[in-house]
């Protein structure tokens, strides 16, 4: 059985469409644990209308707790021999379930990955991530897929917007007693501020033996213009820095070595986009804002990054970026980040 996690908060324009991706899956012996994290529209009663459909849908109301809290909560539940992550205002193709499971039959790995089209209100972007179905044994699975949660390397930068495209767990199909008997949890983005998808990731991959990859966009991500990640949080910086810590000890405490700590220099580096986003979404002035981005500039971890980072494979628009952020020129920096925020409610 495939146990499917969905935390719901506040989702009741999605929620539907997600469901009914799931219930109508091809593949039947599934469990649909939903979690209710405190919702305050109509998306409770959503689910119980649909938990009248499905017998398989299981229903957790709780307080809210954030996203961690509720996939905790979860896997706590999962009775399944398998486990799936899916987001309540995303869905799912009908034959996803079947097609991971009989790859992670046939091929007897631990995880089996896919890809994703990312959903915009007019048009929809297919994300490539690798051109082919891949087979990663384990020291595959360690060098081009773990080592990847912590950054790009080299070659990789070429296409820097696919950061994080290995990071999410929605996309992947995972062995329960992977997660069970290792004890991997979620930790709480209080902490951290953001990407506990790749702290428990690499969490996962790390006692990995196989995986594989599957070159199809079963995944259907909603690109919605509220999102969480367009609201100013002052703190950010601050939390990453606790985030790049953690990341850090992983790599000292499994011995992982200096392509690992490149990676994550590079992550570091490429952080100041979005870090330089959440700038221009406060309400400050312009004088204001620049004077924040040149405190998380003289950051020791951010500026050794900047510093460090390899411009020779990045795009042109990346390049000059970068230029003027290891020139310390702010005003330049700000002026570019003003116009990505801009393009990207456009793009």
């Amino acid at each position: 059985m495939i146990s499917i996690i969905v935390p719901v908060y506040n989702v009741e324009n999605y929620l539907g469409k997600c469901l009914d991706s799931l219930i109508n899956q091809t593949y039947k012996d599934i469990e649909i644990i939903c979690i209710n994290d405190g919702s305050t529209d109509n998306s409770l009663n959503i689910l119980r209308e649909y938990e009248q459909i499905d017998s398989r849908i299981i229903i957790i109301d709780q307080k809210n707790g954030g996203l961690s809290d509720a996939r905790n909560i979860g896997l706590k539940e999962a009775a399944g021999e398998y486990i799936m992550f899916v987001d309540s205002d995303d869905w799912i193709d009908l034959e996803t379930c079947q097609k991971a499971l009989e790859a992670m039959l046939k091929y007897s790995t631990d995880i089996v990955m896919w890809s994703y089209i990312r959903e915009y209100e007019n048009k929809s972007l297919p994300k490539s991530i690798f051109d082919n179905n891949i087979y990663f044994d384990k020291k595959d699975t360690v060098n081009k897929i773990y080592r990847r949660l912590f950054g790009l390397y080299k070659e990789e930068l070429s296409q820097p917007e696919n950061a994080d495209a290995l990071v999410t767990v929605w996309g992947k199909l995972y062995k329960s007693e992977l997660i069970l008997k290792n004890n991997i949890r979620f930790i709480d983005t209080k902490k951290i501020g953001t990407c506990e998808d790749a702290l428990f990731n690499m969490e996962v991959f790390k006692n990995v033996k196989s995986s594989y990859f599957i070159n199809s966009c079963f995944y259907h991500y909603r690109k919605i213009n509220t999102s969480v990640t367009s609201r100013y949080r002052e703190d950010l910086y601050i939390k990453w820095d606790n985030l790049y810590e953690l990341m850090n000890k992983q790599i000292e405490d499994n011995d992982l070595g200096l392509i690992f700590n490149e990676a994550l220099s590079n992550r570091i580096a490429l952080n100041m986009i979005d870090l330089g986003l959440n700038v221009t979404y406060s309400n400050k002035n312009t004088r204001d804002n620049c004077y924040e981005l040149k405190k998380i500039l003289k950051n020791s971890k951010v500026s050794k990054a900047v510093k460090n980072i390899d411009l020779q494979y990045f795009p042109i628009h990346w390049k000059i970026f970068f230029y003027f952020i290891k020139r310390n020129r702010i005003f330049p920096v700000y002026m570019m980040l003003i116009i990505m925020n801009k393009l990207r409610g456009i793009i």
